[in-house]
């Protein structure tokens, strides 16, 4: 089967195409990231003539109205989108979007004697021999325009000059390679192409096509339904964006979509920022039951999955369930009340979330359980229970759609604790807690997801730093409090150990900085005898504990041996494994803390 044909169209032809919704440019890249002296290189080459490479369009699928009759689909622009646009400023005078979400003007003045290019500036706009603005006069009368300049330059060659003008205003007369992707093609070949046809290296992913989907769709109102996922996703990191959509987006600001996602304007809390990729993975998996989303892609061009054709019907359900799942995502008290649940699971700090579909299935929990009307208080326990389970069994790390589809499907058929259950059953058992997390403990990494669910579970706790009297490993975490080293990474550095070694994260312990410069580079055994020295002269300069039994409660809630009283550097490995299996032990009470059967 030929996947592709490929066209040379004239660049009038294109535009029209864009201007007429025939091609959709779905903003896939996003917002337009070139800078203006691209622009003019593009415009030299045309007017050189040289070859401005192809742009890869890939045809929507014919579809099936409700009268019967069939539908040319559109095509779908997702490579070239930058040259496509820059054209359409340059030659027909459109605005852009920019990085910052700015509507601007790009205009290209032309110098007709010299035959050069240059971005429209100040000194150009005083200078009468610059044609200030391409666009104006393409889309002009060429004697009149010959005419003005004459007029203002009487001295110049006018047979030169003539010549000039006629070849800019041929450029729309150039053309440019269209290779158009067939309709019947699936997303990962057409990834597969786009991968290897873009040496730039950029990856598309399953959310860009989705969006691609969403943008061009003219008759569900795709363009809002992508703006306002676009526009959350941004408040949620920019709350000042907010009046930036007033003021330039007047007709989004009146949408219902808007009204909902209002209150971002005045939200700082950055536990949950999601992409566009997490919101719709999100929203499509919680109401479609599915979590693939190359399915998504399919059920918003029509695919009926039976029959394997296309039918409108099929495409307008897609939007309407869709829409449903935005809304949820974006509701306040929705994402309020499930950001609550997670910080009270711990997880106060985004540092402690490495794993981005950990929590986006978290959430789904949260959104389908309260669908599927189970009570609110039963919903904390699951979500705060699947969260952990999953960050502690890597569950969405390897590959997060086959297994986001799997539990979906799952959850959607079962009582969520039987689910829960079985999981728990297979993957947690004691072999898991006494062995496996044990052994996973043994690591330099520090952004390991088992120790951020340890630091959650002394959150939890309410633990207080190590050696602390008052302060709380919570307060360390979020006003950015260092983590340290129980053996003192210069001693074992001194004593022959490598960065794997000493930056073990059994070694590891919040706790405040004035108490570790104290500590020092000295063995345990010697700051230990140190602090009990000056306890019993009633002096706390290097900790605030007073007392052999508040000591020994510090050690217990950090999960600290209390041999290391009387360690030094032969007793390292003992310590370590000392301790990964007490911080084992904290995380599985901490786990089951949250179940609301026994086992």
């Amino acid at each position: 089967m030929q996947k592709y044909a490929v066209n040379q169209q004239l660049i009038e032809t294109l535009l029209a195409w864009v201007n007429s919704g025939e091609i959709a440019i779905p903003e896939i890249q996003r917002p337009f990231v070139w800078d203006s002296s691209k622009v003019r290189d593009l415009m030299d080459s045309l007017y050189q003539g040289y070859p401005i490479g192809y742009v890869i369009a890939w045809k929507n699928p014919n579809v099936r109205l409700k009268d019967g009759s069939l539908s040319d689909g559109k095509k779908i622009l997702i490579d070239g989108q930058q040259r496509v646009t820059a054209l359409t400023a340059a030659i027909l005078g459109q605005y852009v979007v920019n990085k910052t979400y700015q509507r601007v003007k790009i205009k290209i003045a032309f110098h007709p004697i010299d035959e050069k290019f240059e971005v429209q500036n100040p000194a150009i706009l005083k200078d009468k021999t610059w044609l200030p603005d391409i666009s104006l006069a393409i889309n002009g009368d060429l004697f009149e325009i010959a005419d003005n300049y004459f007029d203002l330059n009487p001295e110049v060659d006018k047979k030169q000059v003539r010549n000039a003008f006629s070849n800019l205003m041929n450029i729309p007369k150039k053309q440019i390679g269209i290779i158009e992707l067939a309709a019947e093609l699936d997303i990962e070949t057409v990834t597969e192409i786009f991968i290897r046809i873009n040496s730039k290296g950029v990856v598309l992913s399953q959310a860009d096509f989705a969006m691609s989907k969403i943008a061009s769709n003219t008759e569900y109102n795709g363009n809002e339904l992508r703006k306002a996922i676009d526009y959350f996703c941004h408040l949620a990191i920019a709350p000042e964006f907010y009046k930036h959509i007033v003021d330039n987006d007047k007709e989004f600001s009146q949408t219902e979509f808007f009204q909902k996602m209002q209150w971002l304007k005045t939200e700082n809390e950055d536990l949950y920022d999601p992409d566009y990729n997490d919101l719709i993975r999100v929203a499509f998996t919680t109401q479609f039951n599915r979590g693939r989303l190359s399915d998504l892609v399919s059920l918003l061009s029509g695919r009926n999955f039976e029959t394997r054709t296309y039918e409108d019907a099929i495409a307008e359900q897609s939007f309407t369930t869709l829409k449903i799942g935005v809304n949820n995502f974006i509701n306040e008290t929705n994402f309020k009340r499930f950001l609550m649940i997670i910080k009270s699971a711990g997880f106060i700090s985004p540092k402690l979330i490495r794993s981005q579909n950990a929590i986006n299935f978290a959430y789904i929990v949260y959104l389908k359980l309260k669908e599927l009307g189970v009570n609110s208080v039963a919903i904390e326990s699951y979500v705060r229970r699947w969260l952990v389970f999953s960050i502690l069994t890597g569950r969405y790390s390897g590959s997060p759609e086959s297994a986001f589809d799997f539990d979906i499907k799952q959850i959607s058929q079962k009582p969520f604790d039987e689910y829960l259950k079985e999981k728990e059953e297979g993957e947690l058992s004691d072999a898991f807690w006494n062995a496996s997390l044990p052994q996973s403990l043994d690591t330099s990494v520090a952004s390991s997801p088992y120790f951020h669910v340890f630091l959650a579970s002394q959150v939890k706790a309410n633990d207080r730093g190590f050696l602390s009297k008052d302060v709380l490993v919570s307060d360390l975490i979020s006003l950015r409090g260092d983590i340290h080293h129980l053996f003192p990474k210069d001693y074992l550095k001194k004593n022959g150990l490598d960065r794997r070694e000493y930056n073990q994260i059994a070694n590891y312990v919040y706790m405040q900085s004035e108490i570790n410069i104290k500590v020092g580079n000295k063995p345990p055994k010697v700051y230990f005898e140190l602090i009990k020295n000056q306890m019993s002269n009633g002096n706390q300069q290097m900790s605030g504990l007073t007392s052999e039994q508040q000591l020994l409660e510090n050690l217990k809630m950090n999960c600290v041996p209390i041999e290391i009283q009387h360690m030094s550097i032969n007793d390292y490995n003992d310590f370590l494994n000392l301790r990964r299996k007490l911080m084992a032990t904290k995380i599985k009470e901490y786990y089951h803390s949250y179940s609301t059967h026994e086992h």
